[in-house]
């Protein structure tokens, strides 16, 4: 329940402070005097947008307070104990709108945010007025008001978070068969790439040795007479270097008879010459292997083209080639992975649609089901309301789907939305023997405010709602129709607090209580006041409201008249 609403600096409001109460309050006043304007500042206490032109001329910033009484077991109550407030001490939320900066909000003094704005106050009040009239004018208004009254919300609220849980889905197996589509030409070639990296069967610093082999045969016959003509001079000819090493050792050790320091330097020389024995052989080994083949030499530089070319072509020597091997092995078994990636989402999202698809009958099932008694309800408010025999129904029908439709969102007939399957459109005969038309073609704007007034009273015996504010309910009705509106309004107020704002006399007289909103010039500037009336000053209101700015005796004989029948 609203209690107080605090404003400062917002369009033409200076300071206006406001009490609430219980039951019916009228909010009556001139054209232009600020009604609008204080509709304007419970909506943005409801969370809706600011902006700096709403800003008092002069002022830097606008402030705007709303107090809320919290019935303890309210989801706003245990928003509230979520957030470790205190729902006892009341709903105390404070907007400030900069003209120049950030806007702010602020809960139970705490900053906070409009989501947490949204939260807390989704339940404290509905507003009624010409946006609500246009807004029952739009078919997609429509399911959700059948949703809200036959107490589909959980339902639709689950089918909704089936839907955009599959949309992510849907759209990340669609980028990935984009994806393979666009790599089979270039898996094609990776595949090629690994058959000829794979098939030339290359070993570690293959090259090198090969490269070392080429030039052995390509020399050979310089080689072979170079070793020969070693061998022949340490080992094979006469007097060759190891025959005349044995000699000085022979005599070094005749001489170390004499001198056995000599025994060290004959030892050496012999050491040397054993040594140079074997390698002599060694050269003999060499010469023993030594092949002169052109044919091996051609098969080694066919070898060496071969690895030559893999290296042109992946990166310059064959460590470059085996790590572009590696690259491709794993680009392939991403490949694969891909694969398996699309299969398992494909048959996820089959397993969603299977779910979004039985959701969505059931919601639809039910919805039908719910919708006879909504428009017999809404015939019956009518029929208060002075339209009685008014016709009322809820006319069902389905986005059909085609060729070009989204299998994932559709039964094999209609497409599935957020909301469902189900289109609806209510239709409307204010007159007997008239056929049923959309509401938008047929109803006045008398009808259409009855049509949302009956609305209001019916979804507000269904949901908790604490706060009920009716502007322009008034529109394009008078006379006794006024009288049975303001009856209709009178007996809410008995169910919720109900704020109304008037021009008529006939509704006015109904309040509870009533606050005359009127503006006046204060030092050069246009400001707008609320004034809490007495009964002798709503007397006066009630018979302005009558005859205009010309009261009369007549016309305040007839107001007191008014006021004694309510």
């Amino acid at each position: 329940m609203l209690r107080e609403l605090s404003i400062r600096n917002f369009a033409i409001i200076d300071d206006l402070r406001i009490r609430f109460a219980e039951g019916l309050t009228i909010l009556s006043g001139e054209t232009g005097a600020g009604k609008s304007i204080i509709i304007n500042a419970v909506n943005l206490m409801l969370g809706s947008r600011a902006t700096a032109d709403l800003v008092r001329t002069g002022a830097d910033r606008a402030e705007i307070e709303s107090l809320f009484e919290i019935a303890p077991d309210s989801p706003a109550a245990a928003v509230m104990q979520d957030q470790g407030l205190n729902p006892s001490e009341g709903l105390l939320i404070r907007r400030i709108i900069s003209g120049i900066g950030r806007h702010r909000v602020y809960v139970n003094g705490r900053l906070s945010t409009m989501q947490m704005l949204g939260a807390l106050t989704a339940r404290q009040a509905s507003i009624s007025g010409q946006h609500a009239h246009q807004r029952l004018l739009k078919d997609e208004e429509h399911l959700e008001i059948l949703d809200r009254f036959a107490a589909l919300w959980p339902q639709r609220g689950e089918l909704q978070a089936r839907y955009l849980a599959m949309l992510p889905k849907n759209e990340e197996l669609g980028k990935l068969r984009r994806l393979r589509q666009r790599q089979a030409e270039h898996l094609e070639l990776l595949r090629f790439q690994k058959q000829e990296i794979e098939s030339a069967a290359f070993a570690p610093d293959e090259d090198t040795h090969l490269e070392q082999e080429r030039r052995r045969l390509r020399h050979a016959e310089h080689l072979q007479q170079s070793v020969y003509s070693g061998v022949d001079d340490l080992y094979g000819a006469a007097g060759s270097v190891i025959e005349r090493l044995f000699e000085v050792r022979k005599t070094l050790e005749k001489a170390a008879h004499i001198d056995p320091t000599l025994s060290p330097a004959a030892e050496g020389i012999g050491s040397t010459a054993f040594q140079l024995e074997d390698l002599a052989r060694e050269l003999q080994g060499y010469l023993s292997r030594l092949d002169v083949d052109d044919e091996r030499l051609e098969s080694v530089e066919e070898r060496l083209d071969q690895l030559n070319r893999l290296k042109r072509k992946y990166g310059g020597s064959l460590d470059s080639v085996a790590e572009r091997l590696a690259e491709i092995e794993e680009a392939l078994s991403t490949t694969e992975t891909l694969e398996d990636r699309i299969r398992s989402l494909e048959e996820d999202l089959a397993g969603d649609h299977s779910k979004l698809v039985d959701a969505a009958q059931i919601l639809s099932v039910a919805r039908k089901s719910a919708a006879e008694g909504l428009c017999r309800r809404v015939e019956t408010e009518l029929t208060t309301l002075n339209m009685a025999q008014t016709q009322f129904l809820a006319q069902f029908d389905v986005r059909p789907a085609d060729a070009t439709s989204e299998p994932l969102f559709t039964t094999e007939t209609a497409i599935i939305g957020e909301t469902g399957l189900d289109r609806l459109r209510f239709m409307i005969a204010p007159n007997v023997g008239e056929a049923l038309k959309p509401l938008s073609a047929v109803a006045s704007g008398g009808e259409l405010s009855r049509v949302v007034l009956a609305l209001k009273a019916i979804l507000s015996g269904q949901h908790a709602l604490e706060t009920i504010i009716f502007d322009e309910v008034d529109a394009g009705i008078g006379g006794g129709t006024a009288d049975v509106v303001g009856k209709k309004l009178a007996k809410l107020g008995r169910q919720h607090q109900v704020i109304c704002i008037t021009h008529l006399p006939q509704i006015a007289r109904f309040g509870d209580h009533h606050f005359k909103i009127s503006k006046q010039i204060t030092n050069g500037r246009t400001v707008t006041r609320i004034t809490p009336l007495t009964n002798n000053e709503r007397v006066q209101e009630i018979a302005r409201m009558l005859g205009g700015d010309r009261v009369t005796p007549t016309t305040l004989d007839h107001a007191r008249e008014l006021l004694e029948k309510h």
